[in-house]
C-alpha cells in the first residue's frame, strides 16, 4: 500500500537528497515536493491527507512557531516530522511543544536519518540532531570539559539512574529540554548509550 510524503523544503538539493532516503527506507512510499508553505497545503488538499510531512524549519510562508501549531491543527492525521539546521535547545523545545511528531538535524548521516524518519513514523517522539561546535577525538577529562553547565546537570543525574521525567522534575525543565541535553550531551562524549555516558562521568 502505497502512502503520500510531503517533502517541503525551500533548497532543491537538500529537497531531492531527502525525496532518495524517503524512497530508500520506504519504498513503497510516494514522494511529493514543495518548495514553499503554499505548496504544501495546495498538496495537502489533494486526494487523502499525507501520510507524512517532512518539513524545513525556515520554509518560506512558515513565519514562526505558531504557525507550526496551525499547521499541526490542519494536517491533525499527518505525522508532522521537522528538519532544520537548528541546534538551539530552547527553540527545539518550543518547535516539540508546537504538537510536531519529531525534529531531525539536518547535518546527520543520512542513515540516521532515514532510522529518525521510520522511528517517528512507528510513534516515536523523537528529537536527533548533531549538535555544532563539538571538538573530536577528545579525551575524556576535555571531552567532559566541553560540556555547557545544564549538560553537567544532566549527566549527574543519568550517573545516578534518574530517568528523563526524574531530571526535569529535578532540574524543573521539560522533558524535552531533557531529551536535547542527553541528545546533546552524548554526541559529546562520543558514546551511544546513557550507560556508557555515565561511566566517563564516574570515571574521572
Amino acid at each position: 500500500m502505497t502512502c503520500r510524503i510531503i517533502v517541503a523544503d525551500d533548497h532543491p538539493l537538500f529537497r531531492e537528497a531527502m525525496v532518495r532516503t524517503v524512497q530508500r527506507v520506504l519504498p513503497d512510499a510516494q514522494p511529493e515536493e514543495a518548495a514553499d508553505l503554499q505548496q504544501v497545503l495546495s498538496l495537502a488538499r489533494q486526494g487523502e491527507a499525507p501520510d507524512t510531512l517532512i518539513l524545513d524549519l525556515r520554509f518560506p510562508g512558515l513565519t514562526g512557531v505558531d504557525r507550526l501549531a496551525e499547521l499541526r491543527q490542519q494536517l491533525r492525521r499527518t505525522t508532522l516530522i521537522i528538519v532544520s539546521m537548528v541546534d538551539e535547545p530552547v527553540l527545539i523545545e518550543q518547535v516539540m511543544a508546537s504538537g510536531v511528531d519529531g525534529f531531525i538535524g539536518k547535518s546527520i548521516a543520512p542513515d540516521e536519518i532515514g532510522a529518525a524518519i521510520l522511528a517517528i513514523r512507528d510513534g516515536e517522539v523523537l528529537v536527533k540532531y548533531a549538535p555544532s561546535g563539538l571538538l573530536p577525538n577528545l579525551g575524556c577529562d576535555a571531552e567532559l570539559e566541553q560540556l555547557t553547565h545544564r549538560q553537567h546537570e544532566v549527566l549527574r543525574l543519568i550517573a545516578q539512574g534518574k530517568t528523563n521525567k526524574e531530571i526535569a522534575r529535578d532540574l524543573d525543565i521539560s522533558p524535552f529540554t531533557v531529551r536535547i541535553h542527553v541528545s546533546s550531551l552524548l554526541k559529546a562524549l562520543n558514546v551511544t548509550t546513557r550507560t556508557a555516558a555515565a561511566v566517563k562521568y564516574t570515571g574521572t
